[in-house]
């Protein structure tokens, strides 16, 4: 593919299939989400279903494909049909004889399955999607889908009618900023290795996605890799290099499958490769595998790792944009970052600084999990509040229970309480409140979860984590989380709570990286909004969620208890004493506090504090 008269004869012959209005020369279109969670839930059956009953259909009117994440993870497996002329019906937890039927009933027939539908669509109502935009819609292993949604045409744009310093112009004027964390102006970074004279340049794309309960990367890799694609040859071009690299984590085996599909089409189309659309422009990309690392999120590790060797953290200045990849000017930006290009190139910087706020624009893509209604992900414009995405998109909180926090930014950021539930969810907002927006995990919790728990969760995963090459991240976060183990034993004492913030600001100032710098963020925030949960570990020897067993008791109420000895049966420690149709006793020296005794009470007798 030599010319852009190519690439829309492509676009011309494949645009009507893709396309969500069905005419009736276009037949009827099925698609079933083949992302990590639709086959982790039972999809690939489902597929396999629809393509046996579609392959009865002779003269070729149905087409079942794939496609990605289509956003409602808690549904999958999911499937959608379009028929010519009709509204889409979207349909969750198939199995693959729902999946026959609803063909036979709605494919055949034109009948929905309506029990099978999803009915429910405040889901999608306030999101906007544009990173996400063919994600759940396209077919990612085929390129002829992604160009019949006008794939590729920002590339071409871009190399045959905009000089470097336009696109990098495009790019600094949409205010977009970085999707993986500090939110650091795209276009400046891209500026900053502009200028510098060198023989090479290397553009990286950061897609080692390590935060807890976090898959927006994976869902944008699994759902649309040309985009990635797309956009790292257009930073190729602004900044002056013919050379990419997506370093991606071993973890994430559909991701990459689809990622080298994707690159052996692109360079079968000749949009990678040499004299990309017959220009002087050449740029490819290689794949590089991380093995888990989180601290390889961070953009010198992460090179250092590519590079061979031990992911470890170099110091900065010299910045990336300088001295990054073999020593060479690299700019790095993460798989969400990328997917926003090519619709900034096609439409327009004011088109997307027209949405989010003054300092924070476009869209943001969030893994909303934890305690909530809907778990899945979602995109929505920056400035978009948290209580809108917990309660009209998520639909609240499971089982009547109260909302009490919600974690953003991961391991990185911090928890914000339920008397912030409005702060916008934008960078300035986020960081005000001492959380951070991070790539985009959002971990909701109800009542029942432990503050001072949570805080020692993300220690410990940060403890686990933290490469060791500088004293304050390797010994500090160790001693931190020494002491919320001290407190959640029921040994702690209330000058703890002074060495916990004294300790969590050497570590932030004196750290290396941005492991060890944001790594007290859960403590200090926990510290900052639910300090009367600390005092209560320390000074009542209670964990107010019941969460911390070296904390609980558990007793029988003799009122209640109606001596059915089933509590005894099922203690493992033998702690539960007393004869049968008489109140049992617990001996709590004995008692582990594993709560079997509890679960298997009919009659609720007992209660734990």
């Amino acid at each position: 593919m030599k010319t852009l008269e190519e690439l829309n004869a492509v676009r011309e012959k494949i645009k009507n299939r893709v396309s969500i209005q069905r005419d009736t020369d276009s037949g009827t279109r099925i698609v079933v989400g083949m992302a990590t969670c639709g086959i982790a839930a039972g999809a690939t059956p489902v597929f396999e279903a629809l393509k046996e009953e579609a392959a009865g259909i002779k003269d070729g009117s149905v087409e079942v494909t794939m496609t990605g994440c289509i956003g409602i993870c808690q549904f999958e497996p999911v499937v959608e049909v379009t028929r010519p002329g009709e509204e889409k019906v979207t349909y969750v937890k198939m199995t693959a004889e729902k999946a026959k039927e609803v063909f036979e009933k709605h494919v055949i027939g034109g009948q929905p399955v309506v029990e099978y539908s999803l009915t429910d669509t405040n889901f999608y109502k306030k999101q906007t999607r544009v990173a996400l935009r063919n994600c759940g819609f396209i077919n990612p292993e085929d390129i002829d889908e992604y160009i019949g949604v006008d794939g590729y045409q920002a590339l071409a744009k871009v190399i045959t009618t905009m000089t470097p310093e336009d696109v990098i112009k495009c790019i600094l004027d949409s205010g977009l900023r970085g999707r993986g964390g500090a939110g650091f102006p795209t276009g400046r970074k891209w500026d900053f290795a502009a200028k510098v004279k060198s023989d090479k340049k290397y553009v990286c794309c950061n897609a080692d996605e390590g935060d807890p309960g976090a898959f927006m990367d994976r869902s944008v890799l699994e759902g649309d890799p040309h985009a990635v694609i797309e956009a790292m040859a257009i930073a190729g071009y602004a900044i002056g290099s013919d050379e990419g690299y997506i370093y991606v984590r071993a973890e994430y085996p559909i991701a990459i499958k689809r990622l080298q599909i994707a690159i052996d089409q692109a360079h079968e189309y000749g949009l990678l490769g040499k004299n990309i659309f017959g220009t002087n422009f050449s740029f490819d990309i290689q794949l590089r595998f991380g093995a888990g690392a989180f601290v390889c999120g961070e953009e010198t590790a992460l090179m250092t790792s590519i590079e061979g060797n031990r992911g470890e953290p170099r110091p900065r200045p010299p910045f990336p944009a300088v001295k990054g990849l073999f020593g060479k000017p690299t700019i790095l930006n993460n798989v969400e970052t990328y997917a926003n290009v090519a619709q900034i190139i096609n439409k327009g910087p004011e088109w997307f600084a027209s949405m989010g706020t003054e300092k924070s624009k476009g869209t943001k893509v969030f893994a909303l999990g934890g305690k909530i209604n809907k778990t899945g992900l979602v995109e929505i414009p920056m400035g978009t509040t948290l209580r809108e995405v917990i309660e009209d998109i998520g639909g609240g909180i499971p089982n009547g229970k109260k909302f009490k926090a919600a974690q953003t930014g991961g391991p990185s950021g911090g928890c914000i309480p339920a008397s912030l539930i409005d702060t916008p969810m934008d960078y300035e907002s986020l960081i005000a409140i001492g959380s951070m927006m991070g790539s985009g995990g959002l971990i909701v919790m109800d009542e029942d979860t432990c503050m001072v728990d949570i805080a020692k969760f993300f220690l410990t995963f940060t403890v686990d984590e933290s490469c060791g090459k500088c004293t304050p991240c390797r010994v500090g976060t160790m001693r931190l989380l020494e002491i919320l183990n001290k407190i959640t034993s029921g040994n702690g004492e209330m000058e703890d709570l002074d060495r916990l913030e004294e300790l969590c600001n050497y570590i932030k100032s004196a750290s290396l990286c941005g492991l060890g710098q944001t790594a007290p963020n859960p403590v200090l925030s926990t510290l900052r909004y639910f300090r009367d949960e600390y005092e209560a570990h320390i000074r009542d020897k209670k964990c107010p969620a019941g969460v911390c067993k070296a904390l609980l008791s558990y007793t029988i109420d003799p009122e209640k208890c109606k001596g059915c000895t089933l509590c005894a049966r099922n203690c493992p420690a033998s702690a539960i004493t007393g004869t049968v149709k008489q109140p049992h006793v617990i001996d709590p020296e004995k008692c582990i506090k594993c709560g079997a005794c509890m679960d298997n009470c009919k009659f609720g007798a007992i209660s734990r504090k």
